[in-house]
């Protein structure tokens, strides 16, 4: 347990960050379901639309520092990837 004044701050300030972090990457997750979904359901233009609103919140999660930068981009050049690959509806 901490005994200082700095180390009891500490604590409290990554108890903050820790739940600050894990609710960015729940939002990001979300909207990758979403399109993830559109995909499996194979419907295009939901796809892309999905993946659009989603771009945004990876990237943020980027400039917060929760994910690396080659991370999503990976991420959304595969989503891409397999939204071209869909028939077109």
């Amino acid at each position: 347990m901490a005994n200082t004044a700095s180390a009891r701050k500490r604590i409290r300030q990554t108890a903050t960050r820790t739940a600050r972090n894990q609710a960015r990457m729940s939002r990001m997750r979300t909207f990758v379901k979403k399109v993830e979904q559109a995909i499996a359901g194979g419907d295009k233009s939901a796809a892309v639309d999905a993946l659009r609103s989603a771009q945004p919140e990876m990237q943020r999660a980027v400039t917060k520092g929760v994910m690396h930068l080659n991370t999503i981009a990976r991420k959304i050049s595969r989503l891409s990837a397999r939204i071209k690959s869909l028939p077109a509806a």
